[in-house]
């Protein structure tokens, strides 16, 4: 699923207003029908009280749009416009006369001057007082509208993104924005919804499909992009009858020190559950017997030291090779992997100790196979390759830069791991806090290795190789839980999250369609319409 820019967004509705023929209030109409019928399937007439708040801009509009559905359909809603400025979109108050067409009850107008309307923790919020075109600080008694809003405990809805939070930068104070129990999205999610400092705002949310432009939607380029199922089950390389071992690659995993042959224990072992045909492991003399004791499938080249790696020296050819883990980063190491470096041209995933040996020496990183280099960095490790980063959009543009410099993609590991390649995001949907467990980033080096290895590009190779330890990890949980996920269980379940790629969906998506029809079929809505 693309991630649109808040710029491409108003380009997209432009255009589809000139496509389809219909003006922005068409338009509008369409998004504030869409999010009442979302609640309306939901909520099926009950009582609750809705407060709607309404912003004097294009998002009010939708606001106004839906408060004057619940009105018609007799749903019990209160509606108020926070009035923020003396500027009002021409859709808004186009909206703001048609809502005065349905009920005496005309909305509450709220300034600087107002109390604060009571709300009760059983009512529901919907928040449309900003929305993504917001350049300018929140003013404070608006600020303390939405700290009125946390503090009553209702159940907040956010049309289209909580008020207050921008789609291109960090948020200042916290107390600026609605903390959203849910939020309806128009077209695609807003890259913030997966950034850790901004994605607190919202716990929940969906997109609505308001039938932008099909062309716009299929043609138009994004530099973020949402990764779920659909867009990694056409990566997916399927085997032929006759295919055997040769065919499917050679994985290398190099790394191990004395008390850490776990991690290339683990990794060897996930490459080899990805597919990878044949796994050899290198380390030093020490991981000789762990290995071949507790991992038969895997052949074992050792050092001649007994606790660290101080050369590489290979018999054959590998198709594919991780690296780093559970290294250290001891000088003869560091010296061992330069001229490793100098020599090969295999595609590399590196981890662990030879993301912090490349930190400490970064002319190492021109040696690095351009293109075909994997960094798997996290948060600390990151910082050592990158520098320090005032906030999450500052970080992705460090690693956008470096990227570009040394043309390696950077995988940034946490919560909504994002695959960054030059210009590109590529975020993931899959993964759980049971990640959070020793290994598990050596689960993913061997992940990555056996897919190329397979012949999966390295960046197809590391975007469906997030996916799917992500989805491993969100199986496994139905067994383990958050608490008791164990690196080893990721590697257990790999097959089960392949053969998720294959599974139908349990009910269909409703089409934006559908739920104009919905509105339109309904009895309240042909007697107002008549």
């Amino acid at each position: 699923m693309k991630i649109f820019s808040k710029e491409q967004i108003y380009e997209g509705d432009a255009l589809t207003s000139k496509v389809q023929n219909i003006s922005s209030t068409d338009l509008m109409e369409r998004a504030g029908t869409g999010i009442f019928n979302w609640m309306h399937m939901r909520m099926q007439g009950a009582q609750v009280p809705i407060h709607v708040f309404c912003g004097i801009g294009n998002n009010g509009g939708d606001g106004l749009v839906l408060a004057r559905h619940l009105i018609t359909h007799g749903y019990n809603v209160k509606t108020y416009i926070v009035n923020y400025s003396d500027t009002r979109s021409k859709d808004f108050l186009i909206n703001y006369d048609h809502i005065k067409n349905v009920t005496k009850n005309w909305p509450t107008l709220l300034n600087k001057d107002s109390n604060l309307p009571e709300i009760n923790p059983e009512d529901i919020i919907v928040d449309a007082v900003l929305g993504i075109g917001l350049n300018k600080p929140v003013e404070n008694w608006v600020k303390d509208l939405f700290i009125h809003f946390r503090n009553s405990k209702a159940y907040t809805l956010s049309i289209d993104i909580p008020s207050g939070l921008h789609t291109n930068k960090a948020i200042e104070d916290e107390n600026a924005v609605v903390w959203a129990g849910y939020t309806l999205s128009f077209a695609s999610p807003k890259l913030v919804f997966f950034l850790p400092e901004t994605a607190k705002y919202t716990v929940q949310w969906e997109v609505l499909d308001i039938g932008l432009d099909e062309s716009f939607l299929y043609n138009t380029v994004t530099d973020a992009e949402l990764i779920g199922k659909h867009e990694v089950l056409p990566m997916y390389l399927p085997r032929e009858k006759y295919t055997h071992k040769g065919d499917m690659g050679h994985s290398l995993i190099i790394g191990g020190s004395y008390g850490k042959i776990g991690a290339v224990t683990l990794a060897s072992k996930a490459a080899l559950s990805i597919g990878s045909g044949l796994i050899t492991a290198y380390t030093p003399k020490c991981g000789y017997i762990p290995l071949q004791s507790s991992f038969p499938e895997v052949m074992v080249i050792t050092d001649v030291n007994t606790t660290n790696i101080t050369s590489i020296n290979l018999n054959f050819k590998p198709t594919a090779i991780g690296l780093g883990v559970g290294m250290a980063t001891k000088k003869k190491t560091t010296n061992a992997l330069k001229d490793f470096f100098k020599l090969n041209k295999a595609p590399l995933v590196i981890d662990a100790d030879g993301l912090n040996i490349l930190a400490d020496k970064k002319s190492l990183l021109k040696l690095l196979p351009a293109g075909k280099t994997i960094l798997t960095p996290h948060v600390k490790e990151l910082k050592r390759l990158v520098g320090q980063w005032k906030d999450d959009f500052d970080k992705l543009e460090k690693v956008k830069k470096f990227s570009k410099k040394h043309d390696v993609i950077v995988v940034i590991k946490g919560a909504n791991t994002i695959t960054v390649y030059n210009n590109k995001l590529y975020v993931n949907t899959t993964g759980n806090p049971g990640l959070a467990t020793a290994g598990t980033g050596d689960v993913l080096t061997g992940i990555i290795t056996g897919l190329i290895a397979q012949g999966y590009n390295a960046l197809n190779a590391t975007i469906f190789g997030v996916y799917l330890h992500g989805k491993a990890a969100d199986i496994a949980i139905e067994q383990y839980g958050y608490q008791s996920l164990i690196a080893s269980h990721v590697i257990d379940y790999l097959g089960d999250a392949f053969i998720d790629l294959f599974k139908e969906p349990e009910q269909p998506e409703v089409t934006q369609n559908t739920q104009e029809q919905e509105v339109e079929s309904s009895p309240q809505a042909q007697q107002n319409n008549a």
